[in-house]
């Protein structure tokens, strides 16, 4: 079969000193909206400066849609054939992946840590990126947890609007821990929560952590708040999924496109725009591509 004339489209681009080939920039990846290849990849580009530090020193699981988001997608740890070899790599054990070398157990991902590297993998269709809460050193071996996450996850009925006052519950149950939590949409139906470690912890105590977190306020809240992964359990509650810490999960990055029917993006928010969430349930929505770049040109990181 003949491929379209979209498919064959080639460009060759200097992205900061390294030659790269983008190909099919006219590919529809979002039908929804229209979004084309060329305007993920202008997109990833411009969010750059403040995307590229949330992915520093962790290693990123993509999930790409080759046909665009209404076709099917797949899960990526290990970096692909044909990686350049200016690609920074990193070779971590893992436990209960099928993706896992057979010889020695380990996963080869990449580390993207400048806007090559990004758009080297964006022109593969990666539209998420995902990161565990952990970093490598310049060895190349984890250095335990800097960060807690919490996914606060709506089971319908519920929706964003629940998951602002959950997340006004978690943030207090944080602060009460001497942690300072930064909010996020999912850009997909929730929020996640993160709040900095003031020390490096292995993945199984930043876990329980997260753990003792999610029990503490489905014990004070129980008609609002589950922490268990039971789905039948969720209904009109949200569920804050602590298990995200795990040393073998991640969660997607802020500023990540996600996969859905729009261009959504996990977005930083500020704490008043959770507020206003809590009180009013058509107060907050998930954010687009191009909402997201007027807010970080107008307010710039609020993760940071």
């Amino acid at each position: 079969m003949a491929k379209r004339p979209e498919e064959r489209q080639e460009v060759l681009v200097d992205v900061e000193g390294r030659t790269l080939k983008v190909s099919s920039l006219d590919k529809v990846l979002y039908p929804r909206t229209g979004t084309t290849k060329g305007e993920v990849l202008s997109y990833y580009a411009q969010i750059a400066p403040v995307l590229l530090p949330h992915l520093a020193d962790r290693a990123v699981t993509r999930i790409r849609w080759p046909h665009g988001v209404d076709d099917a997608s797949f899960f990526e740890k290990n970096v692909p054939s044909g990686t350049p070899s200016w690609v920074r790599t990193v070779t971590v054990p893992t436990t209960g992946s099928r993706t896992a070398s057979k010889e020695d157990g380990t996963l080869i991902f990449p580390v993207v840590d400048d806007l090559a590297t990004l758009t080297w993998l964006v022109n593969l269709a990666a539209l998420e990126l995902h990161v565990h809460q952990w970093t490598v050193g310049r060895d190349g071996r984890p250095r335990g947890a800097d960060r807690l996450v919490v996914d606060l996850d709506p089971g319908e009925p519920a929706g964003l609007h629940e998951c602002c006052r959950v997340a006004l519950l978690v943030a207090d149950v944080l602060e009460a821990r001497d942690l300072v939590p930064k909010p996020v949409t999912s850009g997909s139906k929730g929020l996640h929560l993160y709040a900095d470690l003031p020390r490096r912890l292995p993945p199984e105590e930043s876990t329980a952590l997260a753990k003792e977190v999610a029990e503490t306020l489905e014990k004070a809240h129980p008609s609002l708040v589950t922490s268990t992964m039971t789905k039948a359990k969720r209904p009109g509650k949200v569920f804050l999924d602590w298990s995200q810490n795990s040393g073998s999960k991640t969660t997607v990055s802020p500023y990540s496109l996600r996969g859905r029917d729009r261009p959504y993006v996990a977005t930083p928010l500020g704490w008043d725009e959770v507020e206003a969430g809590a009180d009013d349930p058509d107060a907050l929505e998930q954010f687009r591509f191009d909402e997201v770049l007027r807010r970080v040109e107008e307010y710039g990181d609020l993760f940071a």
